[in-house]
């Protein structure tokens, strides 16, 4: 089978294309004919650093195709089934952007209805991110969130799923997102920058109760929360004691690979049209390094997903 692969740490060039044995799912597994796998900030980080089994090795944390075969003790996925599945690329099998890829039956659901699978590729990782920090957040009780990054990809899920939940939402956005930010759901748009904080107080003068960072803007939240609020880090933020009783809680998207009532629960929300898949472009696994260049300037509204 075609695989994207890293040879080596480093740059986007040493990403390349190579042919890999096929992988057998054991029990409890899924093999996948992967038609699309999305490309992730988080494959730059894996890239960049070196691994430690032999190279080469596979990227990828997002995978839609067709199940093509299933082991022992799996009933609920048959052969030929449109699906989605969210791909650790550190397990024994690698990950998502190879044309055959094994993974847990748990992380592994059906594809929503009404979209392709290119689109259906760009959701399982960052859905799971995005329930993940709810899940951290306890009940929502009227409270008051701010997420930050509020045009990108992963507040694209933050900020619905948390309206639907019951938070009263804040997100920062530049002047021409702000109109996407609203659409999204979000209660008040305010404007990115160094006076985050400032611009959070003029609606929400004792500060937030709580904010999903999706930015990784860190430490420049905290004047923006109120005290004893809760602040979810996406980016393994390791800060100490924060003043005013702030406490910062990380969410770790591999703890939620299993939760296959959050993956189904993410493809209803699809299929209705409470979240939204753009998919700016496709590629051939040869160009995915210049995606990863793209990636890594920024300012990409969805995710670029290669198509095998």
């Amino acid at each position: 089978m075609r695989a994207v692969v890293i040879r080596t740490a480093g740059g986007p060039g040493v990403l390349g294309v190579a042919d890999l044995p096929v992988p057998e799912p054991g029990p409890g597994e899924v093999r996948l004919a992967v038609r699309a796998a999305a490309v992730n900030p988080a494959d730059l980080e894996l890239r960049a650093r070196a691994e430690p089994r032999p190279a080469p090795w596979v990227p990828g944390m997002d995978a839609a195709g067709t199940v093509d075969a299933v082991g022992e003790g799996v009933e609920r996925l048959v052969p030929g089934e449109h699906v989605m599945a969210v791909v650790n690329p550190f397990g024994p099998h690698g990950g998502a952007q190879a044309e055959r890829v094994v993974v847990p039956a748990a992380s592994v659901v059906r594809a929503p209805a009404g979209v392709g699978l290119a689109q259906a590729a760009t959701l399982p990782m960052n859905g799971l991110t995005a329930m993940t920090c709810l899940d951290l957040l306890g009940p929502a009780h009227g409270r008051t969130l701010l997420v930050t990054g509020g045009a990108g990809h992963l507040a694209s899920f933050v900020v619905p799923l948390s309206k639907d939940a019951g938070w009263r939402v804040v997100a920062d956005a530049r002047p021409q997102d702000e109109p996407a930010v609203r659409a999204l759901g979000a209660d008040e748009g305010v404007p990115r920058g160094d006076a985050l904080g400032a611009a959070v107080r003029g609606v929400l003068p004792d500060g937030a109760d709580a904010a999903v960072d999706t930015a990784a803007l860190q430490r420049r939240v905290v004047p923006a929360l109120r005290d004893g609020a809760v602040l979810v880090d996406v980016k393994g933020w390791e800060p100490g004691p924060l003043e005013r009783g702030i406490r910062v809680e990380r969410a770790f998207v591999y703890t939620a690979f299993g939760r296959t009532d959050w993956l189904e629960e993410l493809a209803r929300k699809v299929a209705s049209g409470r979240l939204r898949l753009p998919v700016p472009r496709e590629v051939a696994p040869p160009d995915v390094g210049a995606v990863h260049e793209r990636v890594g300037a920024g300012g990409q509204r969805g995710r670029t997903v290669v198509v095998l």
